[in-house]
């Protein structure tokens, strides 16, 4: 290739790698700025209203429930310390019942 047409083509690639940035930097900004209105306006609206925005509230129970699940307070299960032993007790067919392998073939 001659010098003139790899000059030209450095050129309009680097022009269009400028652009690319040019772009993803109005993209990005353009995202926080979305945001951030979406934020003020959350903000705005429980102050005017008087209560906590639905997402706070929302992430203040799953904080709540957490923390008492690291307890050790699973809800439908014993405390730790009350450990019971259950009897196995071993379970057989019925007569003229089939086995699910039976049920398979």
């Amino acid at each position: 290739m001659n010098p003139v047409s790899d000059l030209l083509s450095r050129i309009f690639r680097g022009a269009l790698k400028l652009v690319l940035v040019l772009a993803a930097m109005v993209f990005v900004l353009s995202f926080l700025l979305a945001a951030l209105v979406a934020v003020l306006v959350m903000s705005a609206w429980s102050l005017i209203t008087g209560r906590k925005p639905a997402p706070v509230v929302m992430f203040s129970r799953m904080r709540e429930q957490s923390r008492q699940y690291t307890q050790g307070m699973w809800p439908g299960r014993a405390p730790v310390g009350d450990v019971v032993d259950v009897d196995a007790t071993e379970v057989g067919e019925r007569p003229g019942a089939e086995s699910p392998l039976q049920r398979l073939r």
